[in-house]
Order: C-alpha cells, then sequence, then structure tokens
C-alpha cells in the first residue's frame, strides 16, 4: 500500500457536511462534565487535605504523598485513550468510559473519607502520630485508593478529551476549548463555596468528631451532583456529532490499533516528542508557584491568612477571563499557536511584575500582577489546549490525549515538589533576603516560560500530521502483507 493510497486524516468535505456542527448550547453542555472535575478537585485536594494536616495532625509530607498518589498513576491515561480508540463501552467510543469513571472515581472518594477517619481512629490509639501497623496500614489504603482514584480519573478524562476531538472541526476548537475549560474554573469557584464553611469550621478548631457528619454528607451529596453533570454533559453528543467514524480508516476493525501499534505512531514524529516536551516545561513553569505565592505574600508583604487565600481569587478570576476571550478573540486572529506563544511570553512577564512587587514592597502591584498572571495563563492554556486536540491522528485520538495528559500530569506533580525545593534553596543561599529567595522561584518560572517558546518555536502541525499517516499506513500494511 502505497502512502499516497491512504486516506486523509482529516475529514473530507462531503463526510463533514453529514456531520451536524456542534453549537455554544452543547459546549455549555461539555463543559458541564468539567465542571464536575473541578468541584470534586477541591473536594480531595482541599477538604481532606485540611482534615488530614490540621485536623487529625498527620505529617504534610506523610497526607501529600498519599494524595499525590492519584498523579503517580497518571501513566494510565495512555492506555485508557487507547483502549477508548478500539473498544466500545456501552456502545461508544468515549462516553461509557467517561461515565464508568465518573461512579469509579466518585465512589473512591467517599472511601478515601472513611479511610481518613480509620486512619484519624488509629493514631488516636497510638496518642498521636507514630508509625504503628494500624497507622501504616490505614496509611497504605489511604494511599491506595487515591491512586485508583487516579485511575478512574484518567478513565474518564482522558476519553473524554478524546470526544472534544471527535466532535469538532479544527477551526471550532479555541472556542471549545474557551468555553469548556472555563466551566473547569467555574466548578473550582463552586467546590471552594460550597466547602468553605467546613473550613472555616476548622479553621474555628471545632472538634473533627462534631464535623464528621458534615463532611461525610458533603462526600455523599457531591459526588451524587458530580454524576448528574457528567450524565448531563455527555448524554447523546458522541452519537449525535462524534466524526470518529469517518476520519478513522478502521472503525470496524477494533484489533488494528493494539496499545503497542498506538505507540508506534505516537513516537513515529519528532513533533510528538517537541510538543510533549513543550506541554511539560510550559505546564512546570506555570504551576511552580502554586507552593510558593502564598507564603510569598505573607513573609514578603505580612499579608494574613485571609489576604494571600484571597489572591487565588484574583489568579482565578484573570483565568477565567483568559479562558473565555482567547477562544473567541485571539485566537481566530493569531492562530493556536502563535497564541500560546504570546501566553507565555506573556507569562514570563508577569513574574517579572511579581518579583517587582517584592522588592517595592507594593501589595497593589502583586494583586494586580497576580491577576494578570491569570489572565495570561488563559491565553496560554486556551492556545495550548487547542494545539493538543489538533495534534491527534484519528485512529489513536485518544492514545495521543493520553501522551498530551500525561506530560501535564507529570509536570504538575514535579513543579509542586521544585516550586519548594527552589524556595529551600533559596532561602539557604539569601538567608538575609526572603525576597531574593522567593524571587529565584519566579525568575526561573520566566525562564522556563521562554524555554517552552523555543520548543513551541519547532512544532509543525503539518509535519505531524504527514508522519502519523505514514505510520498508519505502514501499520496497515504489515496487516495486508
Amino acid at each position: 500500500m502505497a502512502t499516497s493510497d491512504f486516506p486523509d486524516l482529516q475529514p473530507s468535505v462531503g463526510k463533514a457536511a453529514a456531520q451536524p456542527r456542534i453549537t455554544l448550547l452543547t459546549m455549555l453542555r461539555l463543559g458541564l462534565f468539567q465542571m464536575s472535575l473541578g468541584i470534586m478537585s477541591i473536594l480531595t485536594l482541599g477538604v481532606l487535605n485540611r482534615v488530614l494536616i490540621d485536623g487529625l495532625a498527620v505529617p504534610a509530607v506523610v497526607a501529600a504523598g498519599a494524595i499525590a498518589m492519584h498523579q503517580f498513576v497518571a501513566p494510565a491515561r495512555v492506555w485508557f485513550g487507547q483502549l477508548s480508540d478500539t473498544k466500545k463501552l456501552l456502545g461508544l467510543h468515549r462516553t461509557g468510559y467517561v461515565w464508568l469513571g465518573a461512579v469509579i472515581f466518585t465512589l473512591v472518594s467517599f472511601l478515601a473519607v472513611q479511610a481518613t477517619w480509620g486512619l484519624g481512629n488509629s493514631m488516636a490509639a497510638a496518642g498521636g502520630w507514630s508509625w504503628t501497623a494500624q497507622v501504616a496500614g490505614w496509611t497504605g489504603l489511604l494511599a491506595l485508593l487515591f491512586a485508583t482514584y487516579g485511575v478512574a480519573l484518567s478513565s474518564s478524562s482522558t476519553p473524554f478529551a478524546a470526544m472534544l476531538v471527535d466532535v469538532s472541526e479544527e477551526e471550532e476548537r479555541s472556542k471549545l476549548v474557551g468555553v469548556v475549560w472555563s466551566m473547569l474554573m467555574v466548578g473550582i469557584v463552586i467546590g471552594a463555596i460550597v466547602s468553605g464553611s467546613l473550613l472555616q469550621q476548622l479553621e474555628a478548631d471545632a472538634p473533627l468528631e462534631l464535623l464528621r457528619p458534615s463532611i461525610d454528607r458533603l462526600f455523599i451529596i457531591v459526588p451524587l451532583l458530580v454524576i448528574v453533570l457528567a450524565l448531563l454533559g455527555t448524554a447523546g453528543i458522541e452519537r449525535r456529532f462524534s466524526r470518529f467514524s469517518s476520519r478513522t480508516t478502521m472503525p470496524e476493525r477494533e484489533d488494528q490499533i493494539s496499545l503497542g501499534r498506538a505507540l508506534k505512531v505516537l513516537t513515529a514524529s519528532r513533533q510528538t516528542g517537541l510538543f510533549f516536551s513543550f506541554l511539560l516545561v510550559m505546564t512546570m513553569s506555570l504551576f511552580m508557584q502554586e507552593p510558593v505565592l502564598e507564603p510569598y505574600g505573607g513573609q514578603v508583604f505580612g499579608m494574613s491568612y485571609s489576604d494571600t487565600t484571597r489572591l487565588n481569587a484574583f489568579w482565578g478570576m484573570g483565568t477565567l477571563i483568559g479562558l473565555s476571550i482567547t477562544g473567541f478573540l485571539i485566537v481566530p486572529k493569531l492562530g493556536k499557536q502563535r497564541t500560546a506563544k504570546l501566553g507565555c511570553v506573556l507569562v514570563a512577564g508577569c513574574f517579572l511584575l511579581i518579583i517587582l512587587s517584592g522588592f517595592t514592597a507594593n501589595e497593589a502591584l502583586l494583586k494586580s500582577a497576580v491577576f494578570l498572571f491569570g489572565l495570561a495563563s488563559g491565553v496560554t492554556t486556551t492556545g495550548a489546549i487547542s494545539m493538543m486536540l489538533d495534534l491527534t491522528a484519528a485512529e489513536t485520538a485518544g492514545t495521543f490525549i493520553g501522551a498530551w495528559g500525561l506530560s501535564q500530569a507529570l509536570a504538575r506533580a514535579i513543579a509542586v515538589v521544585a516550586g519548594g525545593s527552589v524556595l529551600s534553596l533559596g532561602k539557604v543561599v539569601f538567608p538575609t533576603n526572603l525576597t531574593l529567595a522567593y524571587s529565584l522561584v519566579f525568575f526561573l518560572q520566566a525562564v522556563g516560560m521562554l524555554v517552552a517558546v523555543w520548543f513551541l518555536s519547532r512544532v509543525n502541525i503539518q509535519e505531524f500530521r504527514d508522519n502519523s499517516r505514514q505510520a498508519i499506513a505502514a501499520i496497515l500494511q504489515q496487516e495486508l502483507d
């Protein structure tokens, strides 16, 4: 089989015309699932983390390690993406995995709360934190549950992102990304509001025994709401809008693209490595500030806990605006790649403003810089994710989405550790100047963003498509031989 005989990976005009286009209302419906993920992230990373550290006095490193297990299983994203490419569930390639994963990760979140109470009881029996057999057992179970949570989340979120590729045309994706990821931020805000009263009670040192029924109830009601949102957000959309069958050259031959063959397609182009590296560096540079920004406000500016917490609101509002406007206004004018580059440069400039605010002790400048950082983050995210959805081959869309998700998950995990580590190093190097110590983190983030631009400048989408087309053609030829 000659490469010239191989059908183009993009849908033909005739096929595309036979498929209805997604509307803004459909985009908002799809965003309901992302909103549910935002709500769940607050419950698991916010409420449970606070209960473990503040309520039960579990060492922070142990609590963080157990919760971080959901990130360390990120390689499962590639497998689940490939599975959704080749094996239908409930008669569909994507939706069945989204629903099943949502049911499992919400159930596991409730079980994790029960394991948290078990850990608390074992610590009470031991008279506090000590590495007894019971404490170790409950800690291990909690880590296992978070690993299971991460696997279920991968089995749901990766096919969902692949579905976004299936149901959209290239020119629609920046708008789709803007809407869907804006809904993620809305979910985070809703989750924060819902859990806010509980956190206030924890801060007021309310006995955990009195809070336990409320927390249990929260982890019953909210997960049920998440399941409802997942169903409302995706029901019927794949069946009506999916272009998977018209884009793939082998829709009815599920045995053709095994995981091994999918990985061959994944690695067929150097563009895959370049874009993977871009996502890794960009995401790390974006999130190294997570464990650092609030302490920066407290130690350098003397801000209260409530004031430093509000920095997240400035960042979140900026991000939400950036996500909302970029897909509709900036990407159509600049294109996805140039938009991502612009966002990276703007983020680097914002980090320099954050550094300047420290040296001038200007709290208003800090808040403005954090808001602008959120705005620039929204621009970067929309451009990068829009490119990510384009950088897929039809037959292995889920596998590629899984690889991009793996890059981002690894980067988030590394970023949190790196941010704290660089700050610790900064305090050793500059023991008498906290502003310089914190500035070291922000400066490295700015440099990282420029390195990300360097990688992005070398990404060529057309070369990627040509290489992927040739790789799939070669696999088909091997089957015929």
